[in-house]
């Protein structure tokens, strides 16, 4: 997720620099020679005296904005509250507060101008990209409700609604400084610069192993964030866009266990949950995404460019799965989905409202993957939106025709779950894999919802939404997919591996070429890194979860009881009903 650009632009400030430098030594030779003068006469031609060495032209001075760093600590320039210090916004009116001629702007200045721009539009990228991710938490809510039986329609929504402010204040609290308080220290490309502006360099403390203890906040293994909590001293344009558009995803695992333990969680319960469960999230998310150990297993041992997830495949949706596997494991199945051990079909109550929640969905993933470059101005963009699509598209039709091969009818809300499936599975490689390669993923994807569903039901796992096979397994392929289809075209330099076998000149060059690449385009060693991911979310993500619900199952019981339960949780647990005009079947 951390943005990586190998922008020229320090290259052409070094050529500028040095060619005027050049410009200005002959300049000032021709004005130094004396006036032509008359030959005189010399007993015999001396030696010429060697040549003097040139002096090399000195180091340009950049502009601050470059590094993010403070020229007078006295006086700090981050955070920047408001944006006035990354470039120089575009004032077309008359001087000496306006730009004034346009004809007398030096390069600089039309630089400083240029860069404010791009910084600009970055940052509305990255902020409408939030808002559809946003959006999303309403395309959950009509899946899951429509999934559940009617009589638990309304504590149904509101997890699904109360999950987005528990959620939230708990990343504000402590969650993103965890996941991102070290940030602007993980291991990055040769010439990278942060697309959202220079005020992310102000997350840059955090807690790890190893490394220089000259350079803090830089570790070799890096553990966690520690800069942010409730935001303190986080007044910076660049870090709350961050913040934001973090902080929706995070939202999105906190509401994949809501689905797989709907009808039977107590509501008290689920609110502890909602505050803690930013935890483990932001944990796992500095370990890949924050610069953390598993972003540096490339520079570290050597597999790939370290674990990549574009834009959270596991991150988001296997951890997600696997505290939704640990909590319908403990909370039991609902009654009555077993008899005599074997288990029976509770049907959805609303399937239209089902597909729409699925085409909400599907329209939010267009801000989620794509909007995870961080950056407007970065063009890969496009290939993303048309993998994004294309899986999605893939995956829906792969359930269709694998469920009417084994002699299923062409259940609509499996279908609904099989393009779902597709979008989680390209989630992770959508900016690193070809067109037919997103198909693959998908169509494999399609196939994986509908074996796991059947495969967690007869193990006696009651998911009534399918959150597991999802979110859990499809996230699992989608991470394992980009070891090995990712082409080499992108992601140069990503985690900060630059590799001579792939590219031997570096960035000597000024092109960095060593692109993140998986097994079938000549690294293994990227898959191996892929692995690693996968064992570790599953293991941290659902030990973390087990404990978790035993130990507030003992604050706040996490079962409602047995009479709620038959009744219907909308009168009991909320005292509101979703359909008070209907008759609702009970049991």
């Amino acid at each position: 997720m951390m943005a990586i650009h190998w922008s020229r632009l320090r290259r052409r400030i070094f050529a500028f620099a040095a060619g005027t430098a050049i410009l200005v030594g002959v300049g000032s030779g021709l004005q130094a020679q004396d006036p032509p003068v008359a030959a005189e006469a010399t007993p015999a031609a001396e030696a010429p005296a060697p040549a003097a060495e040139p002096e090399a032209a000195p180091a340009p001075t950049l502009p601050a904005y470059f590094t993010g760093t403070n020229p007078d600590p006295a006086a700090p320039v981050w955070p920047d509250a408001g944006g006035g210090a990354a470039g120089y916004w575009i004032t077309p009116s008359a001087g000496p507060v306006g730009d004034g001629d346009p004809k007398e702007m030096t390069p600089e200045k039309l630089y400083d101008r240029s860069v404010h721009n791009m910084f600009s539009i970055n940052m509305v990228w990255v902020l409408i990209a939030g808002f559809l991710v946003m959006f999303m938490q309403a395309g959950f809510m009509l899946v899951e409700v429509g999934l559940c039986r009617a009589k638990n329609g309304a504590h149904t929504a509101a997890m699904n609604l109360m999950i987005y402010p528990l959620g939230c204040i708990a990343f504000w609290a402590y969650g993103f400084a965890i996941g991102w308080g070290n940030w602007f220290n993980g291991p990055v490309a040769p010439g990278w610069y942060s697309a959202l502006g220079p005020g992310t360099s102000i997350l840059n403390e955090g807690i790890g192993i190893g490394g220089d203890p000259a350079a803090p906040g830089i570790f070799t293994y890096g553990l966690m964030g520690t800069k942010g909590f409730f935001l303190q001293g986080m007044d910076d344009v660049s870090v709350l866009a961050l913040f934001f558009f973090m902080m929706v995803f995070m939202d999105t695992t906190a509401t994949i266990p809501t689905g797989a333990m709907a009808e039977r969680w107590s509501w008290k319960n689920f609110c502890l949950y909602g505050l803690w469960v930013a935890l483990p999230y932001c944990l796992f998310a500095n370990w890949v995404w924050g610069g953390g150990w598993l972003a540096q297993a490339g520079k570290n041992w050597g597999l790939g460019h370290g674990v990549v997830d574009f834009a959270g495949s596991g991150v988001v949706h296997a951890m997600g799965g696997a505290i939704a596997l640990a909590g319908a494991w403990i909370i039991g199945p609902r009654i009555g989905k077993y008899v005599d051990g074997k288990p029976v079909p509770m049907t959805a109550h609303h399937i239209p409202m089902v597909v729409a929640g699925t085409f909400i969905l599907c329209f939010g993933w267009f801000g989620f993957n794509p909007g995870s470059t961080l950056s407007g101005t970065d063009l890969r963009i496009s290939a993303v939106v048309v993998n994004t699509m294309l899986a999605g598209v893939a995956g829906c039709i792969t359930t269709m025709l694998y469920m009417m091969v084994i002699g299923m009818k062409p259940d609509p809300t499996m279908m609904c779950n099989g393009m779902l499936a597709g979008l989680v599975a390209i989630t992770a490689p959508c900016a690193f894999v070809d067109t037919w390669a997103a198909v693959v993923i998908g169509g494999i994807a399609g196939v994986l919802v509908v074996i796991s569903v059947f495969f967690w039901e007869k193990r006696g796992i009651d998911d009534p939404c399918g959150a597991i096979s999802v979110h859990g397994v499809n996230g699992t392929w989608g991470v394992i997919s980009l070891g090995i289809f990712a082409n080499g075209k992108y992601g140069m330099g990503w985690n900060g591996v630059v590799r001579t076998a792939f590219d031997a000149t570096g960035d000597s060059d000024g092109v960095l070429t060593d692109g993140v690449r998986g097994a079938l385009y000549g690294d293994v060693s990227q898959l191996w890194a892929q692995l690693l991911c996968v064992g570790v979310v599953w293991v941290f993500g659902f030990s973390m979860a087990f404990v978790w619900f035993k130990i507030s199952n003992l604050i706040a019981p996490l079962r409602v009881s047995k009479q709620d339960e038959l009744v219907g949780l909308d009168g009991p647990e909320m005292g509101a009903h979703a359909y008070p005009d209907f008759t609702i079947k009970n049991g």
